[in-house]
């Protein structure tokens, strides 16, 4: 998968706009939800959303906040991938 360059990230930022640029190298977004149960629901979710892709986010659990980091490590930066998962996570909490 071949890595996207800046004007295509930031087409791609303005589409995912709770999404943020981090590092120059993988895109985040923090999401909270009700509580410990629901964060915990949620990961499950994009767990089998990343495992139908192939694609695997780093996650971070915080009590009832969710930081979600995408980066492709094969190709050293942001890839179509990312933003197609980052599109599929957002779908998730609608």
């Amino acid at each position: 998968m071949t890595r996207l360059s800046e004007a295509e990230i930031t087409e791609h930022l303005a589409q995912r706009p709770d999404w943020s640029l981090e590092h120059n190298n993988e895109i985040v977004r923090t999401f909270r939800l009700a509580n410990f149960p629901a964060a915990i629901a949620f990961v499950t979710h994009v767990a089998f959303l990343a495992e139908a892709a192939g694609h695997h986010p780093d996650i971070d659990i915080r009590y009832n906040r969710v930081r979600i980091a995408l980066t492709t490590h094969d190709a050293g930066g942001l890839t179509e991938k990312d933003f197609a998962l980052a599109a599929a996570i957002d779908e998730i909490l609608g």
